[in-house]
């Protein structure tokens, strides 16, 4: 099994930063042809938590995010390197993030826009549908929610 990891932005060494951006631009720009500003400025904040799974090289194999969104968390940009789908890995994040979301604000929802084909995935960490679908970038989503 991979380490998991978290930390914020500051934390996070130099070369392991750059392997996280790696990964999500190749999966959110490059695979899946949409041409959008992957870097927002969220990683920025100060309450911004990095999650990631590193292989015995150093590569990162998944990454997520946790955002604070003042009343309500957020889970984002879960990628999963192509050679680890199937793994668990992003699994693994997803409950190690909800986990540290609980810890962090107990009575916070927490709320992520799920590509439509992974809301069963999304389901199976208690997110539910809260509201329409709807399209980024050319690619159906959904809005979901786990409550507090």
């Amino acid at each position: 099994m991979p380490d998991l990891h978290h930390a914020l932005l500051r934390d996070i060494d130099a070369e392991t930063l750059y392997r996280i951006m790696w990964l999500r631009v190749s999966v959110f720009v490059v695979e899946q042809a949409a041409a959008y500003p992957e870097l927002d400025g969220r990683d920025l904040e100060p309450g911004t938590l990095h999650f990631w799974a590193a292989g015995d090289t150093g590569d990162v194999l998944a990454t997520l995010r946790l955002l604070d969104d003042g009343d309500s968390a957020r889970i984002g940009r879960v990628a999963t390197a192509p050679s680890s789908r199937g793994s668990g890995l992003a699994g693994h994040l997803m409950r190690q993030a909800i986990a540290t979301s609980t810890e962090l604000w107990p009575d916070r929802a927490i709320h992520l826009d799920a590509q439509a084909h992974l809301a069963p995935w999304y389901g199976r960490f208690g997110f539910d549908v809260s509201g329409a679908q709807f399209e980024e970038d050319g690619i159906p989503h959904l809005p979901m929610t786990r409550a507090s």
